[in-house]
């Protein structure tokens, strides 16, 4: 990959010991959270390759814990952080899963809430980087490193113009949008990586547009 400073090369600031296996998996963790819209209550978390093989030496697991109770990468209770989603209630079940995959520090994460489940594929690709590469069945490429809105839609004409001419109406930028549907006219999902955070009464009024069915965002 091409890193863009130095920063990147070092990593975020962080608890370690690794930015590939610990940081990089402590955003996975807390995208899935972000996506789901609440706190999980129970998570299957399917680990392949390295991730599957040391997960528990380089503390993968406890940094997906912690993503998923919403610590940034380095928040002083990331160590503890299984032990802290245990006294939550929170039910969190490690699979190590043999199954191929393109990158070797892969998670595929089942989260659910009383109300909702998600389904998030995501790697790390070195210095605390990641991507999420499928949500709910749908492939994209996400980085989870800028804002972003996840809207699912029916794939209906002007559903992309209506979401569109409300974030040019409110002066935000897109710096990168993808569209995926699983059949013509049928669900359709919209990525969109903005150049700022977008404020709840955006998502609100991008909600009650036409063919609009939910919103979700990650914050920058």
């Amino acid at each position: 990959m091409k890193f863009n400073s130095v920063f990147d090369i070092i990593g975020p600031v962080m608890i370690g010991p690794s930015s590939s296996h610990t940081a990089g998996a402590a955003r996975i963790g807390k995208a899935a959270r972000n996506l789901l819209g609440s706190e999980p209550k129970w998570a299957k978390i399917h680990l392949y390759e390295s991730f599957a093989k040391t997960y528990k030496g380089h503390g993968t697991d406890f940094a997906l814990a912690g993503g998923l109770l919403g610590f940034e990468t380095d928040d002083p209770r990331m160590n503890q952080a299984l032990t802290i989603a245990n006294e939550r209630g929170i039910d969190i079940e490690f699979i190590e899963d043999s199954a191929g995959v393109q990158h070797p520090n892969t998670a595929r994460l089942i989260i659910g809430d009383d109300s909702e489940q998600m389904e998030l594929v995501g790697i790390s690709i070195g210095g605390g980087k990641i991507e999420i590469t499928e949500l709910n069945g749908f492939e994209l490429r996400l980085s989870g490193n800028h804002p972003a809105i996840l809207i699912m839609h029916n794939d209906r004409f002007g559903a992309i113009a209506s979401v569109t001419e409300i974030l040019a109406k409110h002066q935000i930028n897109i710096g990168h949008m993808e569209v995926n549907r699983k059949d013509v006219g049928k669900e359709a999902l919209m990525v969109i990586e903005a150049d700022q955070n977008v404020d709840d009464h955006v998502l609100k009024e991008m909600e009650n547009a036409d063919h609009i069915d939910q919103i979700a965002k990650i914050v920058g």
